[in-house]
């Protein structure tokens, strides 16, 4: 059973999200007023966070970005803002996945029980060396000319398929499949938003060309 945080302002979406997740063995919580929403879901410790963009008070993204500023619990955003820029921001500023409604609920499921097991595989206690850069698992850095950035879930989990990978061309669909448990609903653009976000943390310690791309085959460092 998972703790998982709903922010949304929709009455009968949230309780239909309630519902849907008690009825799957999951433990749902809803945000009880949009004053201070960040603050709200650091405090509930859940174990996954849904979260609408549309919001009184704060926007959406404003909530992710103080969220991920301070916790590294997985968020999906699950919104009717179904514009390429919304997917784009939100992933940038730190979401594992973005949700268009309506959806499906199953599909939902899928997502969610991905994220889920993703959080809870062994990726503990773990550093990778590769190239000057190494990453340290457990903590979700990645260190390089003594300086260290934190990466998120995602960031982390394609950096330690390409440096495990030893210089290999890792195939998109490898990665989509690592990080989502499977590529069958996963937008391509969602990928190359993360790898460039990946890349924009390393370039912050000092670390530029990387991560290698290999148009139409995949990435290797």
């Amino acid at each position: 059973m998972a703790r998982i945080f709903i922010v949304e302002d929709d009455d009968a979406i949230r309780d239909e999200l309630a519902e849907l997740l008690r009825k799957n063995g999951h433990e749902p919580q809803a945000a009880i007023s949009f004053a201070k929403v960040a603050e709200q879901i650091v405090d509930a410790a859940p174990d996954l966070v849904l979260l609408d963009l549309n919001l009184p008070v704060a926007d959406g993204h404003l909530v992710c970005r103080e969220v991920r500023a301070s916790s590294s619990v997985p968020i999906i955003v699950l919104t009717s803002r179904t514009g390429e820029i919304d997917e784009v921001m939100s992933m940038s500023l730190g979401a594992d996945d973005f949700i268009a409604k309506p959806y499906s609920p199953h599909i939902l499921l899928a997502h969610v029980e991905a994220i889920l097991r993703r959080a809870q595989r062994g990726y503990e206690g773990t550093k990778l060396e590769r190239g000057g850069v190494t990453l340290d698992i457990s903590r979700s850095t990645a260190s390089a000319n003594d300086r260290s950035v934190e990466l998120t879930k995602n960031e982390m989990r394609i950096l330690a398929v390409l440096m495990r990978a030893d210089g290999a061309i890792v195939p998109r669909e490898t990665i989509m499949c690592e990080l989502w448990d499977s590529d069958a609903f996963v937008d391509d653009n969602t990928l190359t938003v993360n790898v460039n976000r990946l890349r924009s943390a390393l370039e912050r310690i000092g670390v530029k060309d990387y991560l290698v791309t290999h148009r139409g085959q995949g990435y290797s460092v």
